[in-house]
């Protein structure tokens, strides 16, 4: 049994997947990649840089596909989920393994991720984060290892069992807050959310798929309906009204100014609010079918 398997979810990635396989190559993980149908010869190419590919006939958005794929692997005692414009930089399995050796209570570990500007991602508060508060959203990041109030679903470290045992990432989320939602449960279980300062991965943001028309407005889409649903899950106040009411108003501006860009992020954001207002699903949206 492999102590750790890598899951990569992919659409479209394929200018992106070489670099991410070959990182975790060197690291000596195996690869699994999650094929999310992707159109530009991502599950060839990752199966000719030697990673053992699953194709999903559709786009089954990013939680879905990893339940997926941590499924499928079934070899492994812990599966690291990570985006495929992530580059592991030498030492960070050996960093992240040690870790969860040394600090038993850890549910999720996450490197030290570093955006593409030389910083390094860490975000003082979730939505879904009672358990450390940060009313102000006060930015501290650590200079070791720390708890965390959330841990980014670009590079994860979670034990096989655990995840399959909380049932994954919730299956009605397509896009956006998957992670925040798996932190809470995790925490929720006793476990800690631990960030190993000494992994380090490189992070392309935003890179993982190749730009296409009404990629935006899509995102934009799912952010709003996925915050929304996450607040209702939890208890918390619903955000859609004052989402739909902020960027419908600017949706209007940018539509009166003719900017096309305006349009597609604030009428995005106003349609998944009101979505989520109507009790539309975001799978539904996709044209996916729930058995």
């Amino acid at each position: 049994m492999a102590s750790l398997v890598a899951v990569v979810v992919a659409h479209d990635s394929a200018g992106v997947l070489p670099a991410c396989l070959a990182a975790l190559a060197r690291e000596h993980i195996p690869a699994l990649v999650v094929d999310n149908a992707s159109r530009d010869g991502s599950a060839a190419l990752a199966a000719s840089l030697g990673a053992e590919v699953l194709r999903l006939p559709r786009n089954e958005g990013y939680g879905r596909a990893n339940n997926a794929g941590v499924r499928a692997a079934v070899r492994a005692r812990s599966v690291l989920i990570v985006n495929p414009d992530v580059v592991l930089q030498p030492g960070a399995a050996d960093a992240l393994l040690s870790a969860a050796g040394a600090y038993p209570d850890a549910g999720l570990l996450a490197p030290r991720i570093v955006e593409p500007d030389g910083r390094y991602f860490y975000q003082p508060r979730s939505l879904l984060a009672p358990y450390l508060v940060n009313p102000g959203g006060r930015r501290a990041p650590p200079e070791g290892d720390a708890c965390a109030p959330f841990l980014s679903g670009a590079c994860l470290m979670i034990g096989r069992d655990l995840f399959l045992s909380l049932g994954g990432f919730d299956p009605n989320i397509f896009l956006f807050y998957e992670d925040d939602d798996l932190c809470r449960r995790v925490a929720d279980r006793g476990r800690a959310l631990v960030h190993v300062h000494g992994a380090v991965a490189l992070h392309g943001r935003g890179a993982s798929s190749a730009p296409e028309p009404g990629r935006v407005r899509r995102a934009r889409w799912h952010q709003a309906w996925s915050r929304a649903y996450v607040a209702r899950k939890y208890g918390l106040p619903d955000p859609a009204p004052a989402t739909l009411a902020r960027n419908g108003a600017k949706a209007l501006l940018a539509l009166a100014a003719f900017r096309r860009a305006g349009l597609e992020r604030y009428g995005g954001a106003a349609g998944g609010a009101w979505a989520a207002l109507r009790g539309r699903s975001a799978l539904a949206r996709e044209g996916i079918e729930v058995p």
